[in-house]
């Protein structure tokens, strides 16, 4: 399935069990799968937009035990090995956390059917972060538009139809929430919600920590929680995706760190589409006991 963007040049996706990836992923399938993880691994899981970047600053200011200085080591990127990522010749991202020290801290966007079985068989940590599907859906929107790594979105009524059907890559975010929902309490899961995290951050960094066995004490909590808001996150070079060369990210079109709130979907969603989105959610989630603040 090739899409093309705006460059004019062809983003080839390609789909595992029904679930649109990057082709350089796909390519390395076997490698991923067969990805040998470890029992004090941790793995960050979120779907795409979601807050994945916040939550690993978040992870690495708790495990550097809040020394800003050692989270200026390297850009986010560097910091947690991406374990589906690939793009040839740099370094997958199994190699690099095959490179890594343990205990490592990893992360992936990959659903719980996707995810390589060794990270179930070692009993390892996994720190899921869900946000509203309206809020996620913008940010991948403007996400894509700014992305060359990812297909042009088209307009926002095109992606609205995109998203919904889930041919979006790493798949459908309605499908990847409840994997991940259902599995919680049969895994060592601390399952988080953007949301909350916005509501009352030192409480959802605190849950952070202690699922991570550390013990930081106030001072060094409300540091924490000054270094990884959004004001301070999108002036960070190290965070901000600053460093990422304008024909992969370009960030004159969308900011990577663009608004960090909670119902910017009221900006972008029409009535109808409104309507019809919260039917189909209703029959997609039906069953599901997962429940979503959609404004703050």
């Amino acid at each position: 399935m090739a899409l093309t963007s705006e460059l004019g040049k062809q983003i080839k996706l390609k789909e595992v069990e029904g679930t649109l990836l990057q082709s350089a992923t796909v390519d390395n399938w076997r490698q991923i799968q067969s990805f040998e993880a470890k029992p004090d691994d941790l793995l960050i899981c979120t779907y795409p937009k979601a807050g994945t970047t916040w939550i690993q600053e978040i992870v690495d200011m708790i495990e550097q035990n809040g020394d800003v200085e050692k989270c200026q080591r390297t850009i986010i990127q560097h910091r947690h090995p991406f374990i589906e990522w690939a793009r040839p010749p740099q370094p997958s991202g199994v190699e690099k956390a095959k490179a890594m020290p343990s205990p490592r801290i990893l992360k992936t966007h990959l659903s719980t059917q996707l995810l390589p079985p060794s990270f179930w068989e070692n009993n390892c940590k996994f720190l899921y972060v869900a946000r509203n599907a309206k809020d996620c859906m913008v940010s991948y929107y403007h996400f894509q538009r700014m992305n060359h790594m990812l297909p042009d979105p088209g307009t926002w009524e095109e992606y609205f139809e995109t998203f919904i059907s889930g041919k979006v890559v790493w798949g459908s975010w309605f499908d990847h929430v409840k994997g991940w929902w259902e599995m919680k309490d049969r895994h060592q899961i601390l399952f988080l919600f953007y949301e909350d995290i916005k509501r009352d951050p030192k409480h959802e960094i605190r849950k952070v920590m202690q699922f991570m066995g550390k013990n930081l004490d106030e001072t060094v909590l409300d540091k924490i929680v000054q270094e990884t808001s959004f004001e301070k996150m999108k002036e960070n070079p190290m965070t901000n995706r600053s460093t990422v060369s304008k024909s992969i990210m370009d960030q004159s079109i969308s900011s990577f760190m663009r608004k960090g709130t909670v119902g910017d979907w009221k900006n972008h969603f029409t009535v109808a589409q409104n309507e019809r989105f919260d039917e189909i959610y209703r029959k997609k989630m039906e069953g599901t006991s997962i429940n979503f603040c959609m404004e703050l």
